[in-house]
């Protein structure tokens, strides 16, 4: 199946998402790597408030490269970076925020279950920053930059942005770990 949807998402949209299925995003959606994960956890555990609110959120998994113009900033390139790399903040972020997807490459390690009837895990291809930024038509905002520009919280507006593949739906299922098997059983018959 084939879906648009548009952010803040509910968890109506994410409910009848199943692993395979193709998602276009509109809206505005936030991008954060490694250091931005570790600080909103961390703000979690100091009782701060975000700059920015996660309800309903989509959570990009990515390091934007911006060029600062007249008035704000253009992206340049803004392809998706490897999402395991944040596989074990995402089950806490879950518990604290409600994030409704994540947008990256590669999969998530050990989130299936911190997902179900939570959020979804949206793959986007490898190697595509400069189509990927073509869909970003506008920054909002950039939350800090102090952590340099690819770790930044970079709030995009995006129109029609994917193909996305459901890679974790919010049931449980993971078309990386399916996927995973059947090339083990494969090889283990040729062995």
């Amino acid at each position: 199946m084939e879906y648009k949807l548009s952010t803040p998402l509910k968890k109506e949209d994410i409910s009848q998402l199943n692993a395979g299925d193709l998602v276009y995003l509109s809206g505005n959606i936030f991008t954060a790597r490694d250091e931005a994960h570790a600080r909103i956890l961390e703000m979690a555990e100091e009782k701060k408030e975000l700059p920015f609110d996660l309800e309903g959120s989509v959570i990009y998994h990515c390091g934007p490269l911006m060029k600062e113009k007249e008035g704000g900033w253009e992206v340049v390139a803004a392809g998706p970076t490897t999402s395991a790399r944040m596989s074990k903040m995402t089950p806490k972020l879950l518990d604290i925020h409600k994030v409704r997807a994540f947008v990256g490459k590669g999969g998530m390690d050990n989130v299936t279950e911190a997902m179900e009837n939570k959020a979804v895990y949206l793959a986007l291809t490898g190697g595509c920053a400069a189509l990927a930024a073509i869909s970003i038509k506008k920054v909002i905002k950039v939350h800090w930059l102090d952590l340099g520009m690819p770790e930044a919280v970079w709030e995009l507006h995006v129109e029609d942005f994917g193909p996305l593949v459901v890679g974790i739906d919010s049931h449980n299922n993971d078309l990386f770990l399916e996927v995973s098997k059947k090339a083990k059983a494969a090889y283990s018959k040729i062995e």
